[in-house]
């Protein structure tokens, strides 16, 4: 996850050095989408009289103000000129190709002229094609990133256009029919100046309008199949519907998050997926290449009724929560590009080059901390099943206390989302020293352990701000679970139980939303439980990690004492804590284990226990015995974890908040441990 923003101010003077801090401002409102580096593009100063199209890029490691300290060192930018119309584009970083640096940093360029320049947030999966397309056209590449593939090709559609009466928009349309991912782009070109075009497909994107005009409430959208008679899609023809601007004073300001835009203006338009927006002549309009069957035919500007605080976390009260609602997008983008459902393939390209020797090892070993260990905890039944191997599941600490034996032909999987997390990467550094196989699962590209092991798969949850982990858990559990199934795509006998995988993961993002729907529901059980001290959870089977996890999260953020307990493990010590004063919550799930949860249920109920349970829908038997149910909707039992650890993440984040604590920053905990 990246953060664009972009400013154009037409026929409203503003001075280089306010534009910079126009960008820098918006980049500064975006910096929780991505924060390892940020660059910015304008126009530069002129090289002969008659050039007035230079395009000056600074682009920096590290964070947003690095960025600001570098801007005022370019002694060859005149801070005070003014310029009366101007396009500037700036980006923030979260890495998903290419480590974090000054070169892999956005925006890219097309070529060392700057003749086109792109910001970009998503993912582009067929890059590797394009890329080896344009290199064997003559094209030079100098980052490892996804992104540079973009500006590339729209100079080669430029280099070999019909004539000269092609414009920018048309580039672009011919552009991104070219790419395949998810991406939201904003285009600058020093062959168009002063024009801006942006375009989505599966990532946000807002245009915020601002002017002492009143503006109009919908912009009519233009199809191209209705202009085929003007063949070159001119700005300037008749059939052009100049919708807003109309050639009077007005600033525009293109944005991933309404967060970096309502300082400036609360009229907003936001694009749809396969939107084309252009501005020409300070004229905004909306464009697509052809109409679909019951789709408004045009796009409205609404006004925003948030103030800038709240909307920095869109409707939400805490980065966290933020964070637990964007789970239905978060495992789509841990699915995108690697799960193929026609075909019913999965694909990890980190690990591709070397699934022959992880196919031919003794035994996997999977090393974490915390949340990290939680979600190798989840799928070590799956990773079992599928992969028919012994599977280690190893607290990365206490691995290396016991100087565990690892050999050569054991093969070491190190989860953690910040990629950084010190006994992790030192539980790696011994099994290297043992001559075993590396793989890394990480949320940050070009952290330790992604340079450190020998493959690995990215996440892609996006950067978290919380410092307790939600959307990178239950990624880190569908990428371990597709590891699963890319092992097992040659087993026959498996086949029946990877399709059932496979169609769980289909529906999974729905489903997930089915259970954030609930959240009225749990808050309301938040309300009983917040004044106690203590609090039990118990599962076992595929929800012993989801006991875990939820119990940790209740531990981190509400500073209440909270156990996961192994329901097996009940009459071994764990039921003298069992009253009517002592709140348990059961997980009991219709799967292997659900008669061996009923069991456990009889024993806290006779001991006048007051369970709050997660159960099934419409599963009547657990609800008669239950104080409080939150029935959730039904999946394969080892995708089931992934929705029950959601209601848990919900409850501790009501805890939390009802016992007046800082959800996203909880004491005496860090976001990333980088000390052991």
């Amino acid at each position: 996850m990246c953060g664009i923003f972009a400013y154009l101010n037409y026929q409203v003077p503003r001075t280089r050095k306010e534009i910079f801090e126009t960008l820098v401002n918006g980049l500064l409102r975006l910096e929780y989408r991505g924060y390892d580096s940020a660059g910015i593009s304008v126009d530069g100063p002129k090289k002969t009289a008659t050039d007035n199209n230079n395009i000056c890029i600074i682009k920096t490691k590290g964070k947003v103000k690095a960025l600001d300290e570098e801007l005022y060192k370019k002694d060859s930018l005149d801070l005070d000129e003014e310029l009366y119309t101007h396009f500037g584009i700036a980006h923030t970083r979260w890495a998903t190709h290419g480590e974090p640096s000054p070169v892999n940093s956005h925006p890219h360029r097309s070529d060392k002229e700057n003749e086109f320049v792109v910001i970009h947030n998503g993912i582009i999966t067929n890059y590797k094609e394009l890329k080896a397309y344009l290199i064997n056209k003559g094209y030079e590449f100098e980052s490892e990133t996804d992104t540079e593939v973009i500006p590339k090709l729209t100079k080669y559609v430029y280099d070999n256009r019909e004539n000269d009466d092609v414009t920018f928009s048309t580039l672009v349309e011919r552009v991104i029919k070219q790419l395949e991912g998810a991406f939201a782009l904003v285009f600058k070109s020093r062959h168009f100046p002063s024009e801006a075009v942006s375009t989505r497909r599966g990532s946000p994107l807002l245009i915020g309008v601002r002017s002492e005009q009143e503006l109009t409430t919908d912009i009519p959208i233009q199809y191209n199949s209705v202009q085929e008679k003007n063949s070159h899609n001119r700005p300037d023809c008749p059939s052009d519907i100049k919708s807003v601007g109309d050639g009077r004073p007005v600033e525009y300001y293109f944005a991933s998050d309404a967060s970096a835009i309502i300082e400036h203006t609360n009229k907003v338009l936001y694009m749809e997926d396969n939107d084309m927006a252009v501005v020409i002549g300070g004229e905004l309009s909306i464009r697509r290449v052809k109409r679909q069957d019951g789709e408004v035919p045009v796009r409205a500007i609404q006004t925003l009724q948030m103030e800038l605080q709240q909307i920095m976390k869109g409707n939400f009260d805490a980065f966290m929560q933020k964070e637990i609602f964007e789970q239905p997008e978060s495992v789509v983008n841990t699915m995108r590009g690697r799960i193929c459902f026609d075909s019913n393939t999965v694909i990890l390209g980190g690990l591709k080059d070397h699934l022959k020797e992880i196919k031919r090892c003794r035994r996997l070993i999977v090393i974490g901390c915390g949340t990290s260990f939680h979600a190798a905890v989840a799928t070590r039944q799956v990773l079992e099943e599928l992969t028919e191997l012994s599977v280690m599941v190893e607290l990365a600490s206490d691995f290396l206390d016991r100087n565990t034996p690892v050999f050569r032909d054991d093969v070491c999987f190190f989860i953690s989302q910040s990629g950084e997390t010190a006994d992790t990467l030192m539980a790696l550094r011994y099994c290297k020293g043992q001559g075993a196989l590396t793989v890394g699962i990480t949320n940050t590209v070009g952290s330790s352990i992604c340079r450190e092991t020998d493959c690995g798969v990215h996440v892609n949850a996006g950067p978290e701000i919380g410092v307790a982990s939600t959307k990178a858990y239950t990624s880190q559990f569908v990428a371990l679970t597709m590891f699963g199934l890319m092992m097992s795509e040659d087993r026959l006998s498996l086949q029946p139980r990877r399709m059932e995988i496979i169609e769980g993961f289909k529906v999974l993002p729905e489903l997930i939303k089915k259970v954030l729907a609930l959240d009225e529901k749990i808050k309301a059980i938040a309300d009983e439980l917040y004044e106690q001290k203590s609090l039990l959870v118990m599962g076992r089977g595929f929800h012993y990690a989801t006991c875990l996890e939820g119990a940790l999260k209740i531990k981190e953020i509400t500073y209440m004492h909270s156990e996961g307990i192994l329901a097996g493990e009940l009459k071994h010590g764990p039921l003298a804590l069992i009253d009517k004063d002592m709140p348990v919550i059961m997980i009991i799930m219709k799967d292997a284990c659900y008669t061996k949860c009923q069991n456990a249920l009889q024993q806290v109920t006779a001991r006048s226990g007051r369970p709050i349970i997660l159960c099934c829908q419409d599963d009547h038997e657990i609800s008669q015995m239950a104080y409080h149910t939150i029935e959730l909707p039904q999946t394969v039992d080892c995708l089931q974890g992934i929705l029950s650890v959601i209601p848990l993440q919900l409850l501790s984040f009501h805890l939390a908040v009802l016992r007046g604590y800082d959800v996203d920053f909880p004491r005496n905990l860090a976001k990333s441990v980088t000390v052991e």
